[in-house]
């Protein structure tokens, strides 16, 4: 039998959450008493989440977006009281992981993006724990090009903004609300820059550094890391494990 805390403490020294000065707590954060035999994956716990996760008859819930963020009120009322009742009612576990789950080289939310736009020598552009990614496209294309072809990969069509009429070759990325280090993506010398949201600054920065941006859209680029690490957990507990997307167009 897996508990709550077992997976949870897998997951921490996995994504080394200790490392990370982050906007939440990672980890457990909703805790159930029955054994892990199902587990549910999804990008954010919100009350259709949950609510898919009760029907699947889940034991734990893994997301990328949990509860309890800085700067929000502490009381359980309101929606985050009707999303927790409905977990706790169900005896469902919550685990969560924000940053550590976009860092990590292998199941993070930047290193699967990467995969699927098939990025060669992907890779964080500080080093270890960087958020910002690097990487080439196969070979050079121009920018609408490449839009199209992220907006197959993920199944949204991005906002492009084409600051320069010249072939996109090296990109760099951060899943998510990134845009504000469109200026660090431009000082590295790359062509395009990727991330999930748009501000109406960036827009200007964009066609003033020169670089090509591309918002593909925030739950788009965030839905992969806990699909690898759901497949993750279910190997090493021998439990399974089901991803449920709850569509969201941002």
């Amino acid at each position: 039998m897996t508990s709550a805390v077992e997976i949870a403490a897998y997951c921490d020294q996995l994504l080394g959450v200790e490392r990370f000065s982050d906007y939440c707590p990672n980890g457990l954060q909703v805790e159930g008493m029955r054994p892990i035999r199902r587990l549910v994956t999804g990008v954010t716990a919100s009350e259709r989440l949950i609510a898919a996760a009760v029907e699947a008859e889940a034991d734990a819930l893994l997301v990328h977006h949990g509860f309890f963020w800085k700067g929000e009120a502490a009381p359980l009322t309101g929606v985050k009281g009707r999303r927790i009742r409905a977990l706790m009612r169900a005896d469902i576990s919550l685990l969560a992981y924000h940053l550590p789950l976009d860092a990590h080289p292998e199941v993070g939310n930047n290193r699967q993006l990467g995969l699927r736009l098939g990025l060669l020598d992907a890779a964080p552009s500080g080093g270890n724990d960087d958020l910002l990614w690097t990487g080439l496209l196969p070979r050079p294309m121009q920018g609408a090009l490449f839009a199209e072809q992220v907006g197959r990969a993920l199944g949204r069509e991005p906002l492009h903004i084409a600051a320069v009429d010249a072939p996109v070759h090296r990109v760099a990325w951060c899943t998510g609300a990134a845009q504000g280090a469109i200026e660090r993506a431009a000082a590295l010398g790359v062509d395009c820059y990727l991330s999930g949201e748009i501000a109406e600054q960036t827009v200007h920065l964009a066609r003033e550094l020169g670089i090509d941006y591309l918002a593909a859209g925030h739950h788009a680029t965030e839905r992969y890391g806990v699909q690898a690490l759901g497949a993750e957990l279910a190997a090493a507990f021998e439990i399974e494990h089901r991803f449920i997307e709850i569509d969201n167009p941002v």
